[in-house]
């Protein structure tokens, strides 16, 4: 029985350990509420979060680069450091690299850039 009861008591006592444990709930009316959602959106945050920075004051820049672009460059770099990766080692194990091979990855990577700029 003894037991038991260490068990009980140790599942009242376990508490969830948060750095900020106090939250706080307002009600915005829906065009404002609207408008929170998008300057979230626009800077890839959610609401609550965006909400979150505005209060404690922190300066939100808004990213150069829509999501969806920077998802597209970011799978566009992985291709190429594959291919560079695979022209590497076959340099690496004595073969010959094709120079044409090298000019398009070079121009690859200049089309990335001109889609940062």
């Amino acid at each position: 029985m003894n037991e038991l009861q260490n068990l009980a008591s140790t599942k009242k006592t376990t508490q969830v350990h948060r750095q900020a444990s106090k939250q706080i709930n307002f009600r915005v009316s829906e065009p404002d509420y609207l408008k929170l959602a998008r300057s979230a959106q626009t800077l890839n945050l959610s609401v609550p979060a965006f909400v979150k920075k505005k209060a404690q004051g922190a300066r939100l820049i808004t990213p150069k680069i829509a999501a969806q672009d920077a998802q597209n460059i970011t799978h566009q770099l992985a291709k190429i450091g594959g291919n560079l990766n695979q022209l590497a080692h076959h340099a690496n194990q004595g073969g010959q690299v094709n120079p044409q091979a090298l000019r398009d990855l070079q121009n690859e990577v200049q089309r990335v850039w001109q889609q940062l700029i």
